[in-house]
């Protein structure tokens, strides 16, 4: 019998279906709430963790630089300024694929390998995430017109307008004042990362490197709210940043134009101080170079030029040559003889040209000395010895002193040390002595040496600011003064004694010898002063003023002095140290002349000049009367920054 044919269970199947929606229902359900209490969860638990992380992605804390303080001269002509200036910089979180933009500024506007190297290594040493890097700087109309039209494709880079510091007078002051130069890894190490938060530059050399704190500020901050495509949308806050302090130098811009051209394209330096006060009117050091150059970075070929130009501009021989003073000593090597007892006015010797030690047959010249015999000045006191500078006067009067008490009594002046304020590439000279020689060369102190120092040469070395500034202590009759470019510098307290030890006559005796030096004239030439033929003549004010040469390279015995035979750089250094008026003195001069020859004939009309030039134009009078030109308000800076972003933007 056949069975009969089942096709489908139909109450089976609804109760199947059935089931899996139940399930499904059930998952759903789970999942639903799982969502819900997630939801909660990251709304309700973590919602003050979660809209920070939002405000974070939103909201940026941006840094505000300071704008950095002016510098003045004594006037109130402005020697560091700030200027806008546009820069391409890129925000790295912004950026998508680094190498690719950098490749594309390079196609639009160039980039050099070395400018690539920087950006990278400031990337790393920012601060913060967000900061913007600059990888171009100083850009051309031209090159902002490039960038604007591709921004597009630039994602992340911007044109930012920022003020850099600007050195108006150029060259002519880059020794004096100094300059600021990029933030480098080195600096980065010491520095409050919250100060300099924003700043690129920091003070490197002379005045903006030693009052870099007055100079900086205080950093500002503003919080700022940005879209998706980092875009500034609107400033939330800002605590807006304080003006670093201007500063008003004693340096004299006219007087500092007027040495540099009176130097002409010779090597050298020329150092003037307001002896009264110890204030600097002019430092100059040629050749010198363009402060400028350094501000944004220099590139590298140009640096090497600088670097390596055998007339080292970058060297500032005021402060840091260290030079033989020559015969400009002499002056205070006859005080030392006066204080001492060991020389006195009318002490005389006869001088036939030359000096020997005894049990010694070496000859120790006089500078007119020639190979024919001929030289000396015949019966010398100290008054001639110094206005004839007679070279065996100082020799006999070094040997009775003796090292120890000459030592001690040019350190009186400051010779050996560094008496300078503000100045931090000061260096000291160097002032030799028994223990000097025994440690550094493990060697006897000789009486061959002694006989050196005595006209300033051997072991003696001096910069010429010392030089100024020991000749302003002679012209004050031993007041010290500390030489500095800040006026009213708070810290300009001598950091030597005043020389109070010496007799009203010594100063007399010293210093009208120096004047005779000047206005001794017409008595034969073994009886003039030395500088009288080349500035004494028609000359409307007493000077005091001591010439002298420093020698380059040993000449042999019984070897007559060739200048003609000579390598230029093998020549003798021209000094020539004065003061003006010898009554009431205004002006203390330090020149040098490298490879100049002799310190009369080519340093001596360059330093009548500089004092011709200052006296005329300050006259007693006219800075008694004078009122201090109003310095400049940094606002101004900032309303011109306003109009620069205002460019930028549109």
């Amino acid at each position: 019998m056949v069975e009969p044919l089942v096709l489908k269970d139909h109450g089976g199947e609804s109760q199947i279906f059935f089931d899996r929606i139940v399930l499904g229902f059930g998952l759903l359900l789970v999942a639903t709430l799982f969502l819900v209490a997630r939801m909660f969860y990251l709304q309700i638990v973590q919602h003050e963790i979660y809209i920070t992380l939002a405000d974070n992605n939103r909201i940026q804390l941006q840094s505000l630089p300071p704008i950095r303080g002016l510098i003045y001269d004594r006037n109130g002509e402005l020697l560091a300024d700030n200027v806008p200036t546009f820069s391409l910089t890129i925000t790295k979180e912004r950026v998508k694929n680094m190498d690719a933009i950098i490749a594309d500024i390079d196609t639009l506007i160039g980039l050099s390998a070395e400018q690539v190297a920087s950006f990278k290594r400031r990337l790393k040493r920012r601060k913060r995430p967000f900061e913007s890097v600059p990888i171009r700087f100083r850009l051309s109309q031209q090159e902002i017109a490039k960038i604007s039209v591709n921004s597009f494709a630039l994602i992340g880079a911007e044109v930012e307008a920022k003020l850099v510091r600007h050195y108006p007078q150029g060259a002519l002051m880059a020794h004096a004042v100094g300059s600021v130069r990029r933030i480098n890894e080195e600096d980065v190490k010491k520095l409050d990362p919250v100060a300099y938060s924003g700043t690129d530059h920091i003070g490197k050399i002379g005045v903006e490197k030693f009052y870099e704190n007055r100079l900086l500020g205080n950093v500002g901050h503003q919080r700022v709210e940005i879209d998706a495509r980092g875009r500034l949308m609107k400033i939330l806050d800002a605590t807006a940043p304080v003006a670093g302090n201007d500063l008003r130098l004693t340096v004299d811009v006219s007087l500092q134009r007027a040495a540099n051209e009176f130097l002409g394209a010779r090597r050298g330096t020329i150092v003037a101080i307001e002896p009264n006060t110890g204030g600097i009117l002019a430092l100059v050091s040629k050749p010198s170079y363009d402060p400028n150059l350094f501000v944004t970075g220099i590139d590298f070929s140009t640096y090497a030029k600088l670097r390596d130009s055998p007339d080292v501009p970058l060297f500032n021989r005021a402060l840091q040559g260290q030079y033989e003073p020559g015969s400009t000593l002499k002056p205070f090597i006859g005080l030392a003889g006066l204080v001492t007892g060991v020389a006195s006015s009318d002490f005389t010797i006869d001088d036939p040209g030359w000096f020997r030690l005894p049990k010694n047959k070496r000859l120790y010249r006089d500078w007119n000395w020639t190979k024919e015999g001929y030289g000396g000045h015949g019966k010398v006191n100290l008054e001639k010895a110094i206005y004839r500078s007679c070279n065996i006067y100082f020799y006999q009067l070094a040997v009775k002193l003796g090292i120890d008490r000459l030592h001690d009594q040019l350190a009186l002046f400051g010779f050996g040390v560094n008496t300078a304020i503000d100045l931090p590439e000061a260096r000291s000279g160097l002032l030799p002595s028994r223990a000097w020689k025994l440690g550094s060369r493990g060697q006897s102190w000789y009486p061959g040496d002694t006989v050196n120092i005595g006209i300033g040469q051997g072991d003696i070395l001096v910069t010429p600011l010392q030089m100024a500034t020991a000749v302003a202590i002679l012209a004050n009759r031993g007041r010290v003064v500390a030489p500095h470019l800040m006026r009213r510098a708070q810290a300009s307290v001598p950091k030597l004694p005043n020389v109070d030890q010496v007799p009203q006559e010594a100063w007399d005796l010293i210093i009208g010898a120096m004047e005779k030096v000047v206005h001794r004239g017409n008595q034969g030439f073994n009886e003039n002063g030395t500088a009288w033929a080349y500035i004494g003549q028609d000359i409307s004010y007493r000077m005091a003023g001591k010439s002298g040469t420093a020698q380059v390279v040993g000449i042999a015995q019984g070897e007559e002095y060739d200048e003609e035979l000579l390598n230029e750089r093998q020549r003798k250094h021209a000094w020539f140290v004065a003061f003006a008026p010898i009554e009431k003195p205004r002006i203390v001069l330090a020149v040098l002349v490298e490879n100049g020859g002799g310190g009369s004939k080519i340093a001596s009309p360059i330093a009548r000049q500089v004092i011709d030039f200052y006296l005329q134009n300050n006259p007693p009078n006219k800075m008694a009367n004078k009122v201090p030109v109003p310095l400049l308000n940094n606002s101004g800076r900032n309303m011109a920054i306003n109009r620069v972003d205002q460019v930028v933007k549109r």
